[in-house]
């Protein structure tokens, strides 16, 4: 029997706002992990040569994909652009903010997946409450 995976990714491209007329590629990969059952995390390969992570709750992405939600430096809704269907994604941050858009079939597509590898309401039993006190501890 084979034992389920405990990471789940995509490697994806998104397209960085520049203006409404005008956009960048931006390479990104969307990750969740089971030793980390509330948070999603979304890594953006720029040409600084070192990857970006941002981190938020799972729960927020899901609900972005259906209606506007979030606020502050997270806010994400769902759009169409053209004939496509895109998940907007606003970043806020001291350096700067970003607007960017993804392909919405494949974050939910994605998000499916992650949802296999631990249900919603079910991350509680996820994590390894044992075994990070022992860490700690240790």
């Amino acid at each position: 029997m084979e034992l389920p995976t405990s990471v789940v990714e995509h490697e994806l491209e998104l397209n960085l706002v520049l203006s409404p007329e005008h956009s960048v590629p931006v390479p990104a990969r969307l990750s969740y992990g089971s030793h980390d059952p509330y948070a999603v995390h979304i890594t953006f390969h720029l040409d600084t040569g070192s990857p970006v992570t941002w981190v938020f709750a799972r729960e927020l992405l899901v609900e972005g994909t259906f209606r506007p939600c979030g606020q502050g430096d997270v806010r994400i809704w769902p759009t169409r652009s053209g004939r496509r269907s895109v998940l907007c994604l606003a970043l806020s941050s001291p350096a700067g903010d970003a607007l960017l858009e993804a392909p919405l079939p494949a974050v939910a597509a994605w998000l499916e997946r992650a949802h296999r590898l631990v249900p919603p309401g079910s991350e509680l039993a996820a994590l390894d409450m044992d075994g990070s006190l022992a860490d700690l501890l240790a």
